[in-house]
């Protein structure tokens, strides 16, 4: 396939995805989460492929929501149809849930922005690696929306219930190092050390004995499988329908009113 926001090279056993509309910061548009999700499920018949590395071009891996093109056309009262906010909050988590279902290893190299979608993006690969100059952010309380593509249950199977509540209703901005301490990523390295260290990682697991890398990815897979990721994801698209509809408060606190009032 080719790509018109992506680009795919192909070195020997390690693949690397690299977002690739480097002038908008790897923001991402519904195009970019259809061409996600593709080239994820292409990988999945790349049998010499045990190893993918996801980046970003340019300055940073990923600003979060295309303002200029949002998931969804995030901005409240914009007009935009509830299905449609629904169907591109869908292709978020079929994006995220292609990349988890890959069978290869996956590593996300990341650097500069790491934002909203950007941080979600880089939860659905098994491993994680950040330069030490990387900003990571995830502001949709801020900007009036939900957090969604599953990345709720995510966040909390990695870090636990309290640090993702921390990190999802405060907003708050932190570095690669913090983003390290708390399990966010796995490693904080250098900026300039950044491309060393992820080829060293895919190198290593390139190399291992295939077979026990697959099992081994299987068992984390059950793992998430059992956390019932799909049953909370599914209904992402309608939190978003609600939270970006004309009146998203009569939506809410409606029903707080109405349990109350039984």
């Amino acid at each position: 396939m080719t790509y018109e926001t992506l680009t795919l090279e192909h070195d020997g056993p390690v693949t690397r995805v690299w977002l690739d509309r480097p002038d908008k910061l790897n923001a991402i548009n519904p195009r970019a989460l259809e061409e996600i999700a593709a080239a994820f499920d292409e990988l999945q018949h790349r049998f010499d492929t045990p190893v993918v590395v996801l980046g970003g071009r340019g300055r940073a891996f990923c600003a979060g929501a295309d303002r200029g093109e949002p998931p969804g056309r995030l901005a409240r009262g914009s007009g935009a149809a509830p299905r449609e906010r629904r169907w591109t909050s869908q292709l978020g988590r079929r994006a995220l849930e292609a990349i988890e279902r890959c069978e290869a290893i996956t590593i996300a190299r990341l650097h500069g922005h790491v934002i909203g979608g950007g941080v979600v993006l880089a939860l659905a690969c098994d491993l994680r690696v950040a330069a030490q100059g990387a900003s990571f952010w995830i502001p949709e309380v801020d900007l009036g929306i939900p957090l969604t593509w599953g990345a709720v249950p995510r966040l909390i199977r990695e870090l636990g219930p309290a640090k993702a509540k921390e990190l999802i209703l405060l907003c708050d901005r932190i570095d690669a190092d913090t983003a390290a301490t708390i399990g966010l990523v796995n490693r904080a390295v250098p900026a300039d050390c950044l491309d060393a260290e992820v080829d060293a990682w895919a190198k290593r697991l390139a190399e291992k004995p295939p077979w026990a890398v697959h099992m081994t990815k299987s068992q984390f897979q059950a793992y998430g499988r059992s956390a019932a990721l799909g049953d909370v994801t599914a209904m992402d698209g309608d939190l978003l329908s609600a939270a970006t509809s004309e009146d998203p408060g009569r939506f809410a606190w409606g029903n707080r009113n109405a349990r109350r009032s039984e």
